[in-house]
Order: C-alpha cells, then sequence, then structure tokens
C-alpha cells in the first residue's frame, strides 16, 4: 500500500524527492527545528564577534589576553532565507540593536518589513559586516557564496551558515579565510563532516560546528507533538501540514 505520508525529521528536503517513489507525499519538520536553529545562528556570531573561541585557546594555553572584540550591536547584518529559520533568526536579533537587511528570491513586504531580492545582493554585499545563511538549498542557492561573493564582503567581515553547505564554495571559503580578512562560523559544511587535517577545522578566523542547529532539547517534544498533529489530521481525512514534495495520495 503506498503511504499517506512520509513525515521527515528535517527542515531541509533536498534529496527528498529522487529518494521517493513518484507520488508519495512527503512533510519536512517545519516548527521543529527554527528556534534551536536561530538559537546556534544568533550564538555563533556572538562567539565570533566576542572572540569567545580566542578565550577557549588561550585559557588552554594559560595565556588569557583582554583585548576589544566588534560588538554585535550596531552591526550591519545581511540575512539570506525568510523562512522559519530565516524569520527566527530575524526575530532574535531585533534585540540586538543591528541594522538588519533580509533577503529573499524575489523583492516583497511580510510581516517583518522589507525583503531584499537575491539579485540585489552585488549591491549589498559590499556594506554587509555579518551575513547570515538560512535558505534551501537548491540548484539556483549550490555553490551561491563563491569567490565573487566572497571578494565583495569589506574586510574581517563574517559569514555564518546555518543551512547548507553546499550553498557554499568550501574552497572559495578556504582561499578567503586562510589569509585572514573573513571569518566564518558554520554549522555545514561540504563535505560533511570535514575530513581530519581540513583548514576550515584549523583556522584561527573559523569556528565549526557539527551540524547540531536543531539537535537540542527542543527537539524530541516538538517533533512528537508535530507527528502526533500529522495523524490526526489523516485520521480525520484532513490534509497533512508542511508538504514540500510529492503529491496528496
Amino acid at each position: 500500500m503506498t503511504p499517506r505520508l512520509v513525515q521527515g525529521q528535517m527542515l531541509g528536503f533536498d534529496g527528498v524527492a529522487e529518494a521517493l517513489p513518484p507520488g508519495v507525499p512527503y512533510a519536512n519538520a517545519a516548527t521543529v527545528h527554527e528556534s534551536s536553529t536561530a538559537e546556534l545562528a544568533i550564538g555563533l556570531i556572538i562567539a565570533s564577534q566576542r572572540g569567545l573561541d580566542d578565550f577557549v585557546r588561550q585559557a588552554e594555553r594559560g595565556q588569557p589576553i583582554a583585548r576589544r572584540y566588534p560588538s554585535l550591536a550596531d552591526r550591519r547584518v545581511l540575512l539570506l532565507g525568510t523562512g522559519g529559520v530565516g524569520r527566527a533568526i530575524a526575530e532574535r536579533l531585533a534585540p540586538f540593536e543591528v541594522e538588519l537587511t533580509r533577503v529573499g528570491r524575489t523583492a516583497r513586504h511580510d510581516g517583518l518589513g522589507e525583503v531584499r531580492a537575491i539579485a540585489d545582493l552585488p549591491r549589498l554585499l559590499p556594506d554587509a559586516e555579518i551575513v547570515i545563511l538560512a535558505l534551501p538549498l537548491t540548484p539556483e542557492t549550490t555553490g551561491l557564496v563563491d569567490d565573487s561573493f566572497l571578494a565583495a564582503l569589506p574586510d574581517d567581515a563574517l559569514l555564518v551558515n546555518v543551512a547548507r553547505g553546499a550553498v557554499v564554495d568550501t574552497e572559495a571559503l578556504v582561499r578567503a579565510a586562510s589569509g585572514g580578512r573573513l571569518r566564518a562560523a558554520l554549522d555545514v559544511t561540504e563535505p560533511e563532516p570535514l575530513p581530519a587535517g581540513h583548514p576550515l577545522l584549523t583556522l584561527p578566523t573559523v569556528i565549526v560546528a557539527p551540524h547540531v542547529g536543531g539537535n537540542s532539547t527542543a527537539m524530541t517534544p516538538r517533533m512528537a507533538r508535530l507527528v502526533r498533529t500529522q495523524a490526526e489530521r489523516l485520521q480525520a481525512g484532513l490534509a497533512p501540514l508542511h508538504i514540500v514534495s510529492g503529491a496528496l495520495a
């Protein structure tokens, strides 16, 4: 019997359609990971901006050094992605007094204000001190962050990736970060995990987390709540939520 629904435990759905029989509906885990992923994005930004990774390394050497690090307040932040994670990040950035510009596929206004088009990036990147990637992996976004993207950023800009590793050209990022011109804070990489000794794991300007954006104590109860909701809707003859691939039976 053809399943009425395949319920995923992740937000992304790249590669799902190819793995399922034709016509089988697939729902992603919207409402499960957004808050935790946004928390990690903010944490990565603060860790990099305020030098928390440097303090850990210095403490291990027994050589703490007091120096002035850049604030998050007053920074010009470019947020790519207006979905659930992007919205959660934008909402959490509000108290930090940043100058936020959001970017989506098309220019528009939504409940949080103006959204610039991704076609505007060449004009937006030179002014961005922090760039956050929170957009889905599609043919259009694969390799979006390449040499020209990174070259357009000002010196000491910070790139934060909580999307998918393949949105970033890894070799281009290594080149940009190796000389210390740019910084990066990554929850996702390409390949994943990075092989031992990879430059991104050793560069002092790069923080790498092991793809744990949604992996917090909030995940299991939220996932259980979503599965229960989906089952109840199916039993009641209602369409399931968050269908991102396939068609309803």
